[in-house]
């Protein structure tokens, strides 16, 4: 299993590496000119990212496509509760599956699975940018937006939750002879 992650995330490494220089840069900002030396920010050396380019607009959708895919692996690897949520969410659909239930129950359990898996997406970036940010330094505004993030994936599993105990609980219990015939 671990040598199928390092596969996929080298795979989206090295397409994420290959993108093709764009031919027109973005000028710099006026006000660089004013700046002295020790204001200008430096340029990070080639061993300090992987992706110098990353700020340049993906030339072509299938690179865009990358980069998501890319955001994906790197989650998915790095991220515990995302495991969590993808071993669940494949729980859950294949209980519906089985359970044989109508194609909109099933749809109502895949939009919230959907929902959890976007919004810790979301959260795990939120977390990425508040500590490039901040770095090592704590900030009240910073442990707020970590916070606020982390309860939105939260409030989002809950439903999740209660809709697939809505959904597929009963006629499991049904399946099981638990729950009266």
């Amino acid at each position: 299993m671990l040598r199928f992650h390092r596969l996929l995330l080298s795979v989206f490494r090295r397409a994420a590496l290959d993108v093709p220089p764009r031919a027109r840069r973005f000028p710099r900002h006026p006000s660089s000119a004013l700046m002295n030396d020790s204001q200008k920010p430096q340029k990070p050396s080639p061993s300090a990212t992987r992706r110098d380019q990353a700020w340049k607009i993906a030339p072509n959708l299938l690179i865009s496509f990358r980069y998501a895919g890319a955001g994906l692996v790197h989650t998915f690897l790095t991220q515990r509760n995302f495991r969590l949520h993808t071993v669940v969410a494949v729980v859950a659909i294949g209980l519906g599956v089985g359970l044989q239930r109508p194609p909109v129950e099933l749809a109502l359990v895949g939009l919230t699975i959907g929902l959890v898996l976007a919004l810790e997406l979301l959260n795990t970036a939120i977390e990425s940018v508040v500590d490039l940010t901040v770095g090592k330094n704590y900030h009240d505004l910073a442990k707020v937006a970590k916070d606020c993030a982390a309860a939105a994936v939260l409030m989002a599993a809950i439903v999740a939750v209660l809709v697939g105990v809505v959904l597929l609980v009963p006629p499991l219990l049904v399946t099981l002879g638990w729950w009266g015939v």
